[in-house]
């Protein structure tokens, strides 16, 4: 639709062209609504028997309504829903186990802080009433001015969708999820809720409000009280006394929204989506009771038994009429002598006792008045009033089998029961609740999901850790700290050098002392990685759920047998994989998946579950390293004591015997030596012999 307007100051937008056409779409569902809106107002003044006195008897009510829908509210939803949020492979990712661990904790402060729990149950409240209930969620933020330097914010301010100033940083944010009343909520008509096209709710506000959130709304406000709400009586009159009705409107379709004030002929400001919400609205799909395939028109369960609760108020008035009548009524003959005063004297007529004197007392009486007096016979009465009840009874009993309310579920049952009877009627009386349960469950889990969304996609890292109570590293002091290590590093390398070359011997190097907390901290992701993901809605790697049970009363029987359950597993477990890590320890790796891989299934095990990765790391590298030998025994010290003596004992001797040997050997060569000398000394002193013989006697031999 085209709605621009040249020079328009809002967005390019005509106000007048916008504020004419939501003014017809909202009339148009009012107009659809209308007969389901007069039901519910019906409905809810009878719930609260404001629709006459209930003093008089023949104005009094069986309050059906009121005891049925006392019955069901703690049976549909007792307490506030726990969120859980878990990663959706679940597997070790540090990073996504870390986020789901923030926004987990932030939506449960989330919980607390915007009293969620009052919410929950008055929208209970008009589910079971009405067949409709709703909430409106909105982010909210404060802001300061920031410093020259500092990187301005690219939050959205959650009312106006107006990005924050770049001279002005976040101080303080949150989520608000805001009831919406039955009558406040429109949407568009349509038979789905995916097919719906706009929603929008009536906000109250007072005049400063208004001019607080839109300075320039009063020009579009018309001389007939536009934007003000006359109650029907004196109540609703009270309430929106000084109150300016503002609708706000999220249309789809068109993606802006639109504030119109409540009969006001312009709107009050177009603007973009404040939130960028996955499914656009900022409200979830409401918690529907009972509707056909072709509309968004819940039907109230009232509706189905109100014939009978009129025959049962219809009873109940004529049963107080009779029990009016169950007094003692005295016929007596009046007169002047001295019968009357002293029956009167004697009767003393009080509240409960009534005395008609009667002139013609012969002809009142059968037989001339043998009798004094004569009282009025009420067993008829009695029995009327008996088979009264009787009938109401009946009635109750067949309210009770249309809205599906056992007796069980009342709390009241029958001593001659067996215990499986009443096992079988508690099975099978509670499973139309457990549709309404879930239904509100559903609800719950949908309010959490968009809460997380604002969470992910506006609060900023340092709200995350200051609401969650955890503290991560930023990605500059984890590269800070590591630059820190390896100066110290090179330090000890350099001082280590200095020393070799002057000729002294080398310190030790030691690791950097750490701190253990700050050891701890840098082995977690930085909280830059953290909210990357969280940030990126195509890699968000995990989703938000309700626990099952966590809107109903608890029962401690049940939260008692599934932690019993987890331990078994975990102790059966543990004592054959022990068995199997012995005899096999390659095999200890997969028993840690496995173990994990069970866990995982336990909601009593997801608090464990980073301890069982720690442990089983642990284990697992273990078991893979090279193991150390055996301590021996002391028999065994004692023969490897014996075998270490026997083998220096054998050594030693293998020393002598080669020592022996050598002095043998240097022995022998000598006196080898000795006799070659001798035997060369004898052969030349035998060649000098033979020389001499042959010389003449006159000639010298010349000495060698």
């Amino acid at each position: 639709m085209d709605y621009e307007a040249e020079g328009s100051p809002d967005g390019g937008f005509d106000l007048n062209k916008v504020g004419a056409h939501w003014q017809q779409e909202i009339e148009r569902a009012q107009r659809y609504f209308k007969s389901w809106v007069d039901r519910c107002t019906k409905i809810e003044k009878i719930y609260l028997q404001q629709q006459s006195d209930q003093t008089s008897a023949a104005k009094r009510r069986f309050p059906m309504l009121w005891a049925n829908t006392s019955v069901l509210q703690p049976a549909v939803y007792a307490r506030v829903p726990q969120p859980v949020v878990e990663r959706r492979f679940k597997d070790s990712q540090p990073v996504a186990r870390m986020a789901s661990e923030l926004v987990e904790r932030n939506l449960s402060f989330t919980a607390d802080d915007t009293d969620m729990d009052s919410v929950m149950r008055a929208v209970r409240d008009d589910f079971l009433l009405c067949a409709r209930g709703t909430v409106w969620l909105r982010y909210e933020a404060d802001f300061e001015p920031l410093d020259m330097g500092v990187e301005p914010s690219e939050a959205e301010d959650g009312m106006g969708g107006e990005p924050v100033s770049p001279m002005e940083a976040i101080t303080d944010e949150r989520i608000c999820i805001d009831y919406v009343h039955w009558s406040d909520f429109l949407h568009s008509p349509a038979r789905r809720w995916k097919d719906v096209t706009w929603v929008a709710r009536r906000v109250p506000m007072t005049d400063e409000e208004f001019d607080k959130r839109f300075p320039n709304g009063r020009a579009s406000l018309d001389a007939n009280g536009a934007g003000s709400s006359r109650g029907t009586n004196s109540t609703e009159r009270a309430q929106d006394e000084g109150k300016i009705y503002v609708w706000e409107i999220w249309c789809k379709t068109e993606n802006y929204t639109v504030w119109i004030a409540d009969g006001s002929p312009a709107a009050l400001e177009v603007s973009e989506p404040p939130l960028k919400l996955t499914r656009f609205f900022p409200c979830p799909r409401p918690a529907f009771g009972t509707l056909s395939t072709g509309s968004l028109i819940p039907v109230p369960d009232y509706v189905y038994y109100q014939q009978q609760c009129d025959e049962i108020d219809t009873l109940t008035r004529r049963i107080n009429k009779l029990t009016d009548q169950l007094r003692l009524k005295v016929f007596y003959p009046s007169g002047d002598g001295s019968v009357s005063p002293a029956i009167e004297k004697a009767m003393r007529p009080e509240n409960d006792t009534v005395m008609v004197p009667i002139p013609e007392w012969a002809a009142f009486t059968d037989k001339g008045g043998s009798n004094a007096i004569v009282t009025l016979p009420i067993d008829q009465v009695q029995k009327v009033i008996v088979a009264c009840i009787e009938v109401r009874k009946q009635l109750v009993e067949d309210v009770y089998q249309i809205t599906g309310i056992s007796d069980i579920v009342r709390g009241d049952t029958q001593a001659s029961e067996t215990a499986t009877a009443q096992r079988i009627k508690s099975q099978w009386g509670s499973i139309r609740i457990r549709d309404r349960q879930a239904e509100l469950a559903r609800f719950a889990r949908d309010v959490v999901n968009i809460a997380g969304e604002i969470i992910c996609d506006q609060f900023q890292p340092e709200t995350l850790m200051l609401v969650s109570g955890i503290q991560l590293p930023t990605a500059a002091q984890k590269q800070q700290f590591q630059m820190q290590m390896q100066q110290q590093q090179m330090m000890a390398q350099q001082t280590a050098a200095r020393a070799q070359q002057m000729g002294q011997p080398a310190p030790p190097q030691q690791p950097p002392q750490v701190p253990p907390e700050m050891q701890q901290m840098m082995q977690q992701p930085t909280i830059d990685e953290v909210v990357q993901l969280l940030r990126n809605d195509s890699v968000r790697g995990f989703r938000i759920d309700i626990e099952t049970d966590s809107t109903i009363e608890p029962d401690e029987d049940a939260e008692k047998q599934r932690r019993m359950e987890f331990v078994q597993m975990i102790g059966g477990f543990m004592q054959q994989a022990g068995a199997i890590a012995q005899q096999t320890p390659m095999l200890v790796p997969v028993m840690v998946e496995t173990l994990l891989f069970a866990a995982r299934g336990f909601r009593a095990g997801r608090q464990l579950e980073n301890t069982l990765e720690q442990v089983g790391a642990q284990l697992s590298q273990a078991a893979t390293a090279p193991k150390a030998p055996p301590e021996p025994t002391p028999e065994q010290m004692i023969d490897l004591q014996t075998t270490k003596i026997k083998a220096e004992s054998e050594q030693r001797k293998a020393q002598l015997g080669v020592a022996q040997a050598e002095i043998e050997h240097r022995t022998t060569v000598e006196k080898v030596r000795g006799d070659m000398a001798s035997q060369a000394m004898q052969q030349h002193h035998q060649a000098m012999q033979m020389a001499q013989q042959y010389v003449p006697q006159n000639q010298s031999v010349p000495v060698q």
